[in-house]
């Protein structure tokens, strides 16, 4: 009897694993089932929505010709609108400065205030009531963003790099702390854009603050340059002390006079001139470093590219970051209205079924 004792416990477990495949499977059944129904719908409401824009189509042919007309006709009927760019680099941190400042005369074109924003550009109160918005914004692309993201990675603690995504990097920097900026002035009349946009630059770089910041970066380059300077000069005098070290022996062997030479002091002269000229080429690297550093902190803001004096037409509005004419512009907005009532209606329509039901 002892040994027929484990046989019940093996069918019971043999029928707990059918219960389980029986399970899982009535799982992905309907799971499959309810992706099945959820294409239907999607499919039955696919097509309902081509048999709906059929039946409406010419109304909404009519509406998207419509306003292309009306774009047309506003286009030509009212004022144009100028703009121009200008491209500008950082060598300071101006990027906040720059932009709260430019949000400002934005307050006070939106606020209608020219007189104010004319004593600001130092234009008159004619030409700042025609100026319609000032833009910025950084200007890199996203290839140039990955490198900043890469170097960023390179600059921290490695732990933290590996925790630290693109994505969560660009929502923490700011457009502002980029180097590079592109400043976009649009206006009704084309006014002299690059005087104004000169003179938003201006704005910045006479703030006493950065100024104050300059001096004091200017006077250390110049106290590094003089201590390369007199490092150099003492390489060079060392360097032909060694040279007339060098000499020595050869002097003492043409003469008839019989010399102890320690072993190795040759050679060590000769090393300690090879490390001297390689200090010689290093000085001279940073001083090259530091008349590059020189050059770039003669300038706050650098003025990279500008448009000439006169701006370009600018008759294109974007659209979900696309840029359309105005025609067209018009065109999509009566057709998406015409098409949303056209909508509501079939929907009215619908709820007027169960009216009698309830």
């Amino acid at each position: 009897m002892s040994k027929n004792l484990p046989e019940p416990q093996q069918q019971s477990e043999e029928i707990d694993l059918g219960q389980l495949f029986k399970l899982i499977g009535n799982a992905f059944d309907r799971f499959f089932k309810f992706i099945g129904k959820l294409l239907n719908k999607f499919f039955l409401a696919f097509v309902w929505l081509v048999f709906f824009i059929k039946k409406h189509v010419l109304k909404l042919v009519i509406a998207a010709i419509l306003g292309v007309v009306i774009g047309i006709l506003l286009e030509k009927s009212s004022k144009p609108a100028y703009k121009s760019t200008m491209v500008v680099k950082q060598n300071y941190d101006t990027g906040e400065i720059l932009y709260n400042t430019i949000e400002y005369y934005n307050e006070l074109i939106s606020g209608g205030d020219s007189l104010s924003l004319g004593r600001a550009l130092k234009i008159s109160p004619n030409e700042a009531g025609t100026i319609l918005k000032i833009d910025v914004k950084s200007n890199l692309n996203e290839n140039q963003k990955l490198q900043h993201f890469n170097e960023y990675i390179k600059s921290i603690d490695s732990s933290l790099s590996k925790t630290l995504k693109y994505e969560n990097f660009l929502k923490n920097s700011n457009d502002f702390e980029h180097q590079y900026q592109k400043i976009t002035l649009k206006a009704r009349t084309n006014i002299n854009f690059d005087e104004i946009l000169t003179q938003i630059i201006d704005n910045i770089i006479t703030n006493p603050f950065f100024k104050r910041h300059q001096l004091k970066d200017s006077l250390e380059v110049v106290g590094r340059e003089k201590a390369i300077m007199e490092s150099l000069t003492k390489a060079e005098s060392l360097q032909e002390i060694y040279e007339e070290v060098l000499k020595r022996p050869a002097d003492n062997s043409t003469s008839g006079t019989t010399s102890i030479n320690f072993n190795g002091r040759e050679n060590q002269n000769i090393t300690k001139e090879f490390e001297l000229y390689n200090k010689d080429l290093e000085l001279r690297r940073e001083l090259v470093d530091l008349e590059r550093e020189k050059n770039d902190i003669a300038e706050i803001i650098e003025i990279i590219s500008s448009k000439k004096d006169i701006g370009t037409r600018d008759n294109l509005k974007k659209v979900f970051g696309i840029k359309f004419s105005r025609s067209i512009d018009y065109s999509l907005f009566l057709l998406g209205v015409v098409f949303s009532l056209l909508l509501l209606k079939e929907f009215i329509v619908y709820l007027e079924r169960f009216k009698n039901k309830i």
